[in-house]
C-alpha cells in the first residue's frame, strides 16, 4: 500500500503502471480497477479557472492510510495506491488517483469506490476555488448521485 500526496502535476496512467511493474507480483492480479479524478471549470454552476487545495500534512496522510487499511481489511485486495494533489491545480489536471489490485473484480471496484467516496466526503482537505467571480472556499464536496455514503471504520 502506497499514500503518496504531492504538489506536482502527475500522469497517472504512468504511476499506475510504474508502481504495478515494482510492487506487484506477477500472474496474482485478476483485476485492476483505477479511478482519476481531474479538476472541472466549473462547480456548483460557477466557472472555475484554478483551485488551491490545502491539506494537514502527517494528519491527511495517516488517515487515508487507515480507510485504506479498512478497505484491506474488508475486501480481497492485493495492493492500493492513493496518489492525491495538493496546491495550485488548474482545470484539466488530475487531483486524485486511486488504484486498487485484488484477484477479483468485484472487491477491487467496491473497494476503489470505498476509497475514493471517503476522499472525496471525509479526507482532510481544504479547497478554494478561484474563478471570474473571485475566490470562495467549497463548503460541501459536490455528490456522487446514487454513491453510498463513504463507510470508515476509526
Amino acid at each position: 500500500m502506497k499514500i503518496i500526496l504531492q504538489a506536482e502535476p502527475f500522469d497517472s496512467y504512468a504511476m499506475a503502471s510504474a508502481y504495478q511493474v515494482q510492487h506487484l507480483p506477477q500472474g496474482q492480479y485478476g483485476a485492476t480497477v483505477s479511478f482519476v479524478g481531474s479538476l472541472r471549470d466549473f462547480n456548483d454552476g460557477q466557472d472555475v479557472t484554478r483551485m488551491t487545495l490545502e491539506h494537514y500534512p502527517g494528519m491527511a496522510e495517516r488517515q487515508i492510510e487507515q480507510v485504506c487499511q479498512h478497505a484491506a481489511q474488508q475486501w480481497d485486495l492485493i495492493d492500493i495506491l492513493v496518489v492525491h494533489r495538493h496546491g495550485e491545480i488548474t482545470p484539466d489536471e488530475a487531483i486524485v488517483l486511486v488504484v486498487v489490485w485484488s484477484a477479483h473484480r468485484a472487491d477491487a471496484f467496491d473497494a476503489c469506490r470505498h476509497i475514493i467516496n471517503y476522499l472525496k466526503q471525509i479526507a482532510p482537505f481544504w479547497k478554494q476555488e478561484t474563478g471570474p467571480g473571485g475566490r470562495r472556499w467549497v463548503e460541501v464536496n459536490s455528490a456522487d448521485p446514487g454513491a453510498p455514503p463513504a463507510n470508515t471504520a476509526r
